[in-house]
């Protein structure tokens, strides 16, 4: 089987679109194929024949029609009346064997009216940098768009006056309606258009729901939205461009720009260039989930109810609960990680003071949950040794073990990584694929598609980075 092209969005949500095909690579290569995706998707040995051409823009896929589109967006904190796919080209609609329906988009496949004087390429480096982080996160099992094939375009792309390697993303997603996507229709009042986003969004990914059931939807939203922070936060995964394009009302995390996971755990970490402010910090992005559902409520608002002052009322009173509904999902993962036995009203303290005592130590992140494993079977020096002051440490540890579910161990195996994308890892696998090299690449998504499995025989892999590595800086890859 190769692709089962639909095409909904094309064929039902006008004006949100504009349809043209992406630039023809001169000289695709294929660089990395998720077979493992592409059994899930059930395409067979045609798609991955064929992927070189039909995922650089070389040739378009049978069945496919290629869009570009469009939404608007605020980037950090100023608002954009019209973004779009400035270099990213919506191939169509798949449906897989089991009925369900996946996007399928190309990234940096040329330029589109919506470039905004970019060349609407990408380079090798961004585009494997998806593919990696995405598989990664699909692995820890969190929310995500993933990769199904990075291609070379045999073109040289130029940024800050170097030549690089050309590149193209195959990404799959649930969809790619976005928050940014009712802002389009919202800021030019199309009422129409917009309540038939709404009652798209709504067959699409919460078919519970009733068409025109706004309030539904938002509080749908909300839910996921929550849900997905709260896992990212307990990775330490910085997403760096929280802006309410980038924001999916499927819930899955989309568009993995500068995005990186914090090692040394510091509440304040930033690593994209571009958020000078720190605007989207680690610890500030449970606040702009709150900040980007409060536009996608200034656009649903007025179906909340028949008079305006009450539909203000209730947009208000859900907005003045996001934070309860965030801490909530929060303290679960939290609940998972440190593997506690049921509930206990104490359980969000519990975990604010592990994070307070780590805060200023040195800990990192990712090995300090993983190595709560050894502690909680009575071998705490590996855990201590983390810390550069293990004082507060060894107060929370007796509180910690008078909560512990009695298989604490394989629990806290099996909800902490040992891997996650090293940042020095990730960097050396970029520079290698991008001069040709693609070992380095592949043994580290290896490595990052089993998160939870022994450190026994990867411990290159669990490290924090070499003295001397950073500090760390990314960019958004355009």
């Amino acid at each position: 089987m190769t692709f089962r092209f639909d095409n909904s969005w094309a064929r039902n949500l006008p004006g949100t679109f504009l349809r043209l095909d992406p630039s023809k690579a001169p000289e695709p290569v294929l660089l990395a194929w998720n077979q493992p995706l592409a059994e899930a998707l059930g395409l067979g040995d045609e798609a991955r024949e064929r992927a070189a051409a039909w995922f650089s823009g070389a040739e378009v896929p049978p069945g496919a029609e290629p869009v570009a589109l469009a939404y608007a967006g605020h980037q950090f904190g100023g608002f954009s009346p019209q973004l779009g796919d400035g270099r990213a080209h919506l191939l169509g609609e798949h449906i897989a064997p089991d009925g369900r329906r996946w996007d399928l988009q190309l990234k940096g496949s040329g330029r589109t009216p919506f470039s905004r004087g970019g060349d609407g390429k990408a380079a090798v480096g961004p585009m494997l940098r998806e593919y990696l982080i995405s598989e990664a996160m699909a692995a820890l099992g969190i929310p995500t768009t993933r990769s199904l094939a990075v291609v070379a375009t045999g073109e040289t792309v130029w940024r800050d006056g170097m030549a690089l390697p050309g590149a193209v993303v195959a990404r799959i997603a649930a969809s790619h309606i976005r928050v940014g996507s009712f802002q389009f229709l919202a800021t030019r009042d199309e009422g129409a258009k917009l309540g038939a986003l709404m009652d798209y969004t709504i067959a699409r990914h919460y078919p519970h729901l009733a068409p025109g059931d706004a309030l539904g939807l938002f509080d749908a939203v909300a839910a996921r939205q929550a849900r997905l922070i709260a896992e990212w936060m307990g990775v330490g995964f910085i997403h760096g461009v929280m802006n309410t394009d980038n924001m999916a009302l499927s819930g899955e995390t989309i568009d993995y720009g500068p995005c990186a996971f914090m090692e040394t755990y510091a509440p304040g970490t930033v690593f994209s260039s571009i958020d000078r402010q720190g605007r989207y910090a680690y610890a500030n992005q449970p606040l702009i989930l709150g900040w980007n559902l409060a536009r996608l409520a200034e656009c649903l608002v007025s179906w909340f109810a028949v008079d305006e002052e009450t539909a203000v009322a209730i947009a208000n009173q859900r907005l003045g609960g996001i934070a309860a509904l965030y801490r909530a999902e929060w303290v679960g993962v939290m609940r998972r990680k440190l593997a506690l036995d049921g509930e206990d009203a104490g359980d969000g303290a519990l975990a604010d003071d592990l994070l307070a005592a780590m805060q200023g130590q040195g800990a990192d992140w990712t090995l300090t949950f993983r190595r709560l494993a050894r502690a909680a079977e009575g071998e705490e020096a590996p855990l201590a040794a983390l810390f550069a002051d293990a004082t507060a440490l060894r107060a929370w540890l007796p509180r910690w073990r008078a909560r512990l579910a009695a298989d604490a161990p394989a629990r806290l195996r099996a909800a902490n990584p040992a891997v996650i994308p090293r940042n020095h890892l990730v960097e050396e696998a970029l520079a290698a694929a991008t001069v040709g090299d693609m070992a380095p690449f592949e043994a580290l998504l290896a490595e990052v598609r089993r998160p939870f499995a022994a450190e026994v025989g990867r411990e290159r892999f669990t490290l924090p980075a070499p003295t001397g590595f950073g500090p760390y800086v990314t960019f958004c890859g355009t």
